[in-house]
């Protein structure tokens, strides 16, 4: 499966969580939250120490999602951090798709990916443009807009 069928891939699920929801309308991880919200999605903030962002109520860990299986996952954290959130939505939620927004991601992380099994690597975008820019025509061809 190649980075374009994995970002498609990433639409086909139910839910939609934000790893590093923030609520300084400065940073990504708010911009993100309000694109799921302006394209019609009720996106999932993961944040550990605020209650709510956007008017969403948070989780405070890739643990709390609800029905991993259907819910794909944006990542926007420091690479030391999304590496943990990467092997712990994949490994043991097994999550329907993540997606390592630019900045989140490192060699560590592409290194630790590309030793998966494709079954899971095939749920991965890195390396790729952030869901601002590809998003809305991705979520559209697959019926979500």
């Amino acid at each position: 499966m190649s980075v374009d069928a994995a970002k498609e891939g990433f639409f086909k699920a139910d839910h939609f969580a934000v790893a590093g929801a923030s609520k300084d309308p400065s940073k990504i991880g708010n911009k993100v939250m309000k694109w799921y919200k302006a394209h019609g999605f009720e996106p999932i903030p993961i944040h550990p120490k605020e209650a709510s962002i956007e008017g969403a109520s948070t989780i405070s860990s890739v643990f709390d999602i609800y029905e991993p299986k259907t819910t794909s996952v944006s990542i926007i954290t420091p690479p030391h951090v999304s590496i943990n959130i990467v092997k712990t939505a994949l490994l043991e939620l097994d999550v329907a798709g993540i997606w390592l927004q630019p900045g989140a991601e490192n060699a560590e992380i592409q290194q630790y990916i590309d030793t998966m099994p494709d079954e899971l690597k095939n749920r991965v975008v890195l390396g790729g443009p952030c869901i601002l820019v590809e998003g809305a025509a991705l979520a559209k061809a697959q019926g979500k807009l």
